[in-house]
């Protein structure tokens, strides 16, 4: 059992997780920015700490504190500007992960994109300040003192997931992934020895995503 602490849970990916984790004997705990928000993961049995990640590190540490396994599944979002995404993916990102090695975490996981080390496919104007801000979020990260676990899944779907994945993105078909799927690899990788110090690309295959791990 692990005492976790996501970042991004209201978004399509942390919702999954959170739905996965109430599931477990992990003890969840969750940062919002809407206090509003509070009750509908308060009903799941999941504790929300107030945390807008614009704030200082020192907010972040507070929220944080006590927490073993940091998840950062956050982002700004296609309907915001190149400014927010650099607030939020690589700034909010950037003050976690010195949070997280201010509190002495066990294990950092980020959902990155599989574009991050792909500089010749940042080709598309209003994606790159997107891939730019996951580039360096990794970067940070694998120059900390952490176990990190960088995650780069293929395109997001809402489809229902198949709990199958595949990490040999090269010579796969396919260039996608459930949502679903994607909070699943989440939670195989908390705690796990293995998924320390591991960039890991996927998408949907033929490997049990239970077997990751293993």
């Amino acid at each position: 059992m692990s005492k976790v602490f996501i970042i991004g849970a209201n978004g399509k990916v942390g919702k999954n997780l959170v739905n996965i984790l109430v599931k477990t004997d992990h003890e969840v705990t969750v940062g919002l920015r809407n206090r509003e928000r509070f009750s509908q993961f308060e009903e799941k049995g999941v504790k929300p700490v107030y945390l807008n990640l614009e704030d200082n590190v020192e907010a972040f540490i507070e929220a944080m504190q006590g927490s073993e396994v940091i998840v950062f599944t956050a982002g700004s979002g296609g309907h915001t500007g190149f400014d927010k995404t650099i607030l939020i993916d690589l700034h909010g990102a950037a003050k976690a992960i010195q949070a997280a090695e201010n509190i002495s975490a066990k294990q950092f996981i980020i959902v990155s994109s599989p574009n991050a080390d792909r500089p010749e496919n940042w080709t598309d104007e209003k994606m790159t300040p997107y891939y730019i801000a996951k580039h360096h979020a990794d970067r940070i990260l694998k120059e900390s003192k952490l176990n990190y676990t960088i995650l780069r899944p293929g395109i997001l779907s809402d489809e229902k997931g198949t709990g199958k994945i595949t990490t040999d993105v090269t010579n796969s078909n396919l260039d996608s992934i459930p949502r679903e799927d994607v909070a699943r690899v989440i939670v195989e990788a908390i705690g796990s020895m293995k998924a320390y110090k591991k960039i890991i690309p996927f998408v949907e295959g033929d490997t049990l995503i239970k077997d990751l791990f293993a």
